[in-house]
């Protein structure tokens, strides 16, 4: 059903699937740069939420600002502003659904988005899967090298070219500079579940592996061969991963 959250004059496209059988846990989902919530079916998060509620895990998915079917223009897109989209579909879920337990999953920059998350609001976060999650935003920004975008690291251009369809702001790769990632990420102390391809091509498996550092406790997965959207013959071994991890 359509879970559809406002924040600062925005609407957030989502959608709540509850589970048959429910456990009284919600898994909240959130995508990564430049993806959607999971319209697809061969899509990674729609996968994993037809997983989920298949052991009574209900779901809440929905689409950043400027992504998908939400509000918003891609290029004022941050992380910044991205983390407070989850803060509104967190407090949503909270309030209009009052789960017994609220767990978080993200993928590569969602995935960002969720480790920060979940140290800011750690007395409401049950469980964390972290897919591929995309810490190296962070040093790319640093290096003025991102996602193909070549430019100089301490004169940022107001508006880069990323693709045909869609422009990067500055302010993006501004604020990524400065992201405390990894310092606010352990602020959260429960259960961590990272999981992460040893062929991605576009984030290295060196960030997933410093957040497990980071956790006080956490379990980390290397998938041989698997790339960075988890697809192909890797696909079952993380619908088969992340269940058993929110389940125990």
């Amino acid at each position: 059903m359509e879970f559809n959250v406002q924040r600062d004059g925005l609407t957030l496209a989502g959608i709540y699937e509850p589970a048959t059988q429910p456990n009284g846990t919600i898994a909240i989902l959130m995508h990564g740069f430049t993806g959607n919530r999971g319209y697809a079916p061969t899509s990674l998060l729609n996968q994993l939420a037809n997983r989920l509620r298949t052991v009574g895990i209900s779901t809440v998915r929905f689409d950043f600002n400027g992504h998908g079917q939400s509000d918003g223009d891609f290029v004022h897109m941050t992380v910044l502003n991205e983390i407070a989209d989850a803060q509104a579909v967190l407090t949503a879920v909270h309030h209009r659904l009052e789960p017994k337990h609220i767990d978080l999953l993200g993928h590569s920059q969602g995935g960002v988005v969720a480790s920060m998350l979940a140290g800011y609001y750690p007395d409401w976060i049950h469980r964390l899967v972290l897919l591929a999650p995309a810490a190296t935003l962070k040093t790319d920004a640093l290096a003025g090298q991102t996602r193909g975008l070549v430019y100089d690291p301490d004169h940022i251009p107001e508006k880069l070219p990323l693709d045909t369809t869609r422009v990067l702001g500055g302010f993006y790769l501004r604020t990524a500079q400065a992201l405390p990632i990894y310092e606010t990420a352990q602020r959260f102390t429960g259960p961590v579940c990272l999981i992460h391809g040893t062929n991605d091509q576009v984030v290295s498996d060196t960030a997933t592996k410093r957040y497990h550092a980071s956790y006080s406790q956490s379990d980390l997965h290397l998938i041989p061969g698997a790339s960075h959207g988890l697809d192909g013959a890797a696909r079952q071994s993380v619908l088969a991963l992340t269940t058993k991890f929110l389940l125990e």
